[in-house]
């Protein structure tokens, strides 16, 4: 495993972002802020700052929000439900989240667009690719919705496929530390935190950075992904001017 100091895999001016399109994944749960379960507002502007301020900078931002903070397919299935209702009630729960990242984005003047792979035209738009494309183009922010549309897949599955569709040159995903480790660093103090990764050193390790679709499917496109503290301030521009802390994961 490579250890290199992440901003020079990326760019040393702070002024000027490494990337001119990126795919951002935020997890269900990060919309929660200190709550246990559903939308904090604080924390859901919070965020709509950070990519406020991305987008300031000229880059075309994409967004793909999970909906675990809401419900959680996976666990519901293991609980006795058939997994593909299960799934599809989840990626309902990220409609949801999508709304309310819109809500707070345009309420700081952040243009943005909702595109559903579950077609519901009286809340947003159908995903269509070209559509998407072209506002993105405009400065739009566009924020996938519903996964893929297809149950027994992730959002971070979704994440790089919308990646690959869009031509971003990163997938970037905010968690709620500084990078990737060897372990939970915060159940184990011991965990070794990685400045860089290969794709096949997560898939070996079973780091769990994202599921192993995601990861093979980034592979395949040399899509590399940046994974960045997105509960710190400045977390996403550091992570676009290669300033900030994070992981990069790449061939």
């Amino acid at each position: 495993m490579t250890q290199t100091a992440p901003a020079q895999n990326l760019t040393a001016d702070a002024a000027v972002p490494a990337f001119k399109r990126v795919l951002l994944k935020i997890s269900g749960e990060a919309l929660m802020g200190p709550e246990s379960f559903g939308i904090h507002q604080d924390t859901v502007e919070r965020i709509a700052q950070e990519i406020g301020a991305g987008v300031e900078l000229g880059v075309q931002i994409s967004l793909v929000i999970g909906g675990g903070n809401i419900f959680r397919g996976l666990s519901m299935a293991e609980n006795g439900m058939e997994r593909a209702s299960a799934d599809y009630m989840g990626m309902l729960a990220t409609v949801m989240n999508a709304l309310a990242m819109q809500n707070a984005l345009e309420s700081i003047g952040v243009q943005t667009r909702v595109m559903s792979a579950i077609e519901m035209t009286s809340v947003c738009e159908p995903y269509i690719r070209r559509r998407a494309l072209r506002h993105m183009e405009k400065g739009r922010v566009v924020i996938f919705a519903a996964g893929s549309g297809n149950p027994f897949f992730t959002t971070d599955t979704a994440a790089a496929l919308r990646a690959a569709e869009m031509g971003c040159d990163v997938l970037m995903k905010g968690t709620q530390v500084d990078g990737v480790y060897s372990a939970d660093p915060k159940t184990n103090p011991d965990a070794e935190r990685y400045e860089s990764l290969t794709y096949m050193d997560v898939l070996k390790n079973d780091l769990r950075v994202m599921d192993q679709a995601a990861i093979s499917l980034t592979r395949e496109n040399a899509i590399p992904i940046v994974v960045f503290p997105l509960a710190e301030e400045g977390g996403v521009v550091g992570a676009l001017t290669g300033q900030g802390t994070f992981t990069i994961i790449k061939d």
